[in-house]
């Protein structure tokens, strides 16, 4: 699981400035978000990223040419 909180972090910091009392903030709700889930590696880093980026993310849906 650990691997999977850096993996998301590192994203997460990527997409986003965030200070280092926000990361570890984050990073802490994170860890107690993944705490409940199960699967592999993948699985949770997409969960925690989703979970990160929240419900204000907009959705744009490609059409096909």
């Amino acid at each position: 699981m650990q691997a999977a909180i850096d993996r998301v972090m590192q994203t997460f910091t990527m997409m986003t400035s965030l200070s280092p009392a926000e990361a570890a903030d984050a990073r802490e709700r994170l860890t107690a978000r993944l705490a409940g889930m199960c699967g592999d590696e993948t699985t949770l880093a997409v969960g925690g990223l989703r979970y990160l980026r929240g419900p204000d993310r907009t959705y744009k849906r490609r059409t096909a040419r």
